[in-house]
């Protein structure tokens, strides 16, 4: 990896640029990169699509570096089936936070006797497409986000159109029309990971642009673009998300049956109290949670609510935070969810943040560098 990065200092590489080219899987490629950055002999960017680029540390550190030319190893496909077979207990876990791209840091989880980033990586390299599902908030875009520097992102609503899968015609500076690719088809020609976010909120026809893409055929025709055939270069994968209890949510079986791993994602409560989130509001989040497993119940705060909360505590104090945290509840639930936070705090009464009287003009801050007898000089 170090030599490749030093044989060519002038150029931002992707992940799948250096996978092609060395003739090893995504995760592996992914990892040295990063162990590379991690150590100073590299240097990372892009917002969107991670870059990897060589500095002045990058040529030493190819001289120790062992890098076995194309061809060497077996093909994708293959490489994937020996894979799969490793123990997880031969398998190094990255158990450690994992930077995501936007900078938050993301706590790997527990799946399948892996690191839940390792799960994925393992699935993606089998070609196994992935479906995420549990209530918002839980971490699903985070983990995938985390799992994939390589990720493009759709974000599903009842107003997606093909054409914000495909691409479609946008007007130039020039006046005329040129054809602008979109996410599916540069995640096929990159190689690149592609989550299909809140796609059970997606029209059924809409999808159906990209089952060829998941398929045996790997490939797609851009109708509107000269009938043109898109093909998936290796390394392009789909994982979706889906939110069973947001309403409009509606899993099919055509989209059901292009998974054939689904995982649920809950969130973690002991996770919670690692990060220091106050643990009484953590105490309610798992009371609630258990009155909407058992159905008596439609919402619970969960770890995007709670890391909310640690923020407005932070800033505005506990009375205001808790004030907030049964103003977010749907109206049907902020009675049940009032009462467990008066239980839990020790307070007398909590209702939904909400702006008072008036304060007084004297209580009023002023902007930085003015002061009151200017204003009142301005109003007459």
């Amino acid at each position: 990896m170090a030599r490749l990065l030093a044989d060519r200092p002038a150029d931002t590489l992707t992940i799948g640029d250096m996978a092609r080219h060395l003739g090893h899987s995504h995760g592996a490629v992914r990892n040295a990169a990063l162990t590379l950055v991690r150590r100073g002999e590299a240097d990372q960017s892009g917002t969107g699509q991670t870059e990897f680029r060589a500095n002045a540390k990058t040529a030493a550190a190819a001289q120790t570096a062992v890098i076995s030319p194309p061809g060497t190893h077996s093909p994708r496909a293959q490489a994937a089936t020996v894979r799969t077979t490793i123990t997880a207990a031969a398998t190094p876990r990255q158990t450690g936070p994992i930077r995501r791209a936007g900078g938050q840091l993301y706590h790997p989880r527990e799946l399948a006797d892996l690191p839940d980033v390792e799960a994925l990586n393992r699935l993606r390299d089998a070609d196994v497409p992935v479906l995420l599902y549990g209530p918002p908030g839980t971490g699903k875009t985070s983990l995938v986000e985390a799992a994939f520097p390589d990720l493009l992102t759709v974000a599903g609503d009842g107003d997606t159109e093909v054409s914000d899968l495909i691409g479609g015609y946008t007007q130039a500076d020039s006046g005329g029309y040129v054809f602008q690719y979109g996410p599916l088809v540069t995640a096929m020609t990159e190689g690149r990971a592609l989550l299909i976010d809140d796609a059970t909120l997606i029209s059924p026809k809409v999808l159906a642009a990209l089952y060829p893409a998941m398929d045996g055929r790997r490939q797609i025709q851009v109708k509107a673009h000269k009938g043109e055939t898109i093909k998936a270069e290796p390394g392009f994968y789909v994982v979706a998300g889906h939110n069973p209890g947001v309403h409009g949510a509606v899993l099919t079986e055509a989209l059901s049956s292009r998974f054939s791993v689904q995982i649920q994602i809950g969130t973690d409560y002991d996770l919670a109290l690692a990060l220091r989130i106050d643990a009484r509001v953590v105490r309610v989040a798992r009371h609630l949670s258990r009155q909407v497993e058992l159905g008596e119940l439609g919402w619970a705060p969960q770890l995007r609510e709670l890391l909310s909360y640690q923020k407005t505590e932070a800033v505005l104090g506990t009375k205001a935070a808790l004030a907030n945290l049964v103003g977010i509840a749907p109206a049907e639930d902020r009675d049940a969810v009032a009462a467990a936070v008066i239980k839990a705090a020790g307070v007398k009464e909590v209702a939904p943040l909400t702006l008072g009287k008036q304060l007084p003009s004297s209580a009023v801050r002023q902007p930085p560098g003015s002061t009151g007898s200017a204003h009142r000089g301005r109003s007459r």
